[in-house]
């Protein structure tokens, strides 16, 4: 009889931790200190990467992208050796088709208040399902602004409570992403996504100036596509012939709906996600 191999076991509904040096089954025994900077004022820094079947995707873009955000918060660099081997003890054994894994990185235990922290670093990395993202995306314009020119501006900083009223506002009015513009009334970023307009045949996204975060699809597909980045005002972006997000997690996802604005068919975006899965799937960590 062939042998077959044994199916390896499902991942529980509940997300794993890695913490501390150990790896936690259960989440509700995964702690870290109240007094922890990355809860107290948000002193810290995150990550979050996509897993399939084949692995973790892009993780040294991610581990350089953390320490980048790590020196812009004045955080001593992550050990990448600590991390990786925390990345492949929360995956090691687990049968996930799509998920995400969490790392964070903050101060570490310090001051009930802005002074700096007294540490060491807290590290944690948690691996969960996630849902594949939808076929398209119906975004709106968020009322407030991104400061470009802010302390915090393309830091991937667990400050996110600007993000979560964003995105909270965009779901009430039935939308799946918020677009902030910045302070210069340019097209900056989403809650979780860069934003990519197509005029014919041109494809452009605002620049890193313009304050949003550098992804890692982002990255990628100026390496590999022709993108251009330049700036652009939300009226632009509503004349653009198609416009479409990219994240770590949703890939390169055509916008079907700005505010009341409805986009139609969307050739390029579709180019651009076949040359993102076809080079993707050729190189785990490019």
């Amino acid at each position: 009889m062939p042998t077959v191999s044994p199916t390896p076991p499902a991942l529980s509904t509940a997300p794993r931790i890695w913490v501390g040096g150990r790896l936690f089954e259960d989440p509700d025994e995964a702690r870290v200190a109240v007094t922890d900077h990355g809860l107290v004022v948000g002193d810290g820094v995150f990550e979050a990467l996509k897993v399939t079947a084949a692995g973790p995707f892009a993780v040294r873009r991610h581990l350089d992208r953390l320490s980048r955000s790590a020196a812009a918060l004045g955080l001593r660099a992550p050990n990448h050796r600590t991390v990786r081997r925390a990345i492949d003890e929360v995956v090691d054994g687990q049968g996930l088709d799509f998920g995400k894994i969490r790392i964070t990185y903050t101060g570490g235990p310090g001051p009930l208040g802005s002074q700096p922290a007294y540490g060491p670093e807290t590290l944690v990395v948690a691996l969960d399902r996630a849902e594949r993202p939808a076929a398209s995306a119906h975004v709106v314009t968020a009322p407030w602004t991104r400061n470009e020119r802010g302390a915090l501006a393309g830091v991937k900083s667990t400050s996110y409570a600007e993000n979560v009223r964003v995105l909270a506002l965009a779901q009430a009015a039935g939308a799946s992403e918020g677009v902030l513009l910045n302070t210069s009334g340019h097209v900056c970023e989403g809650t979780g996504s860069n934003v990519f307009a197509v005029f014919g045949d041109t494809i452009v996204t605002p620049p890193l100036s313009a304050g949003p975060l550098a992804g890692i699809t982002r990255e990628l597909l100026l390496e590999w596509c022709d993108v251009v980045e330049g700036n652009f005002t939300l009226t632009e972006a509503l004349t653009a012939d198609e416009v479409f997000l990219t994240s770590s997690l949703r890939d390169i996802q055509p916008v079907h709906r700005w505010d009341a604005h409805d986009f139609g068919a969307h050739p390029v975006t579709d180019r651009v996600a076949r040359t993102f899965a076809d080079r993707s799937a050729a190189e785990l960590d490019p």
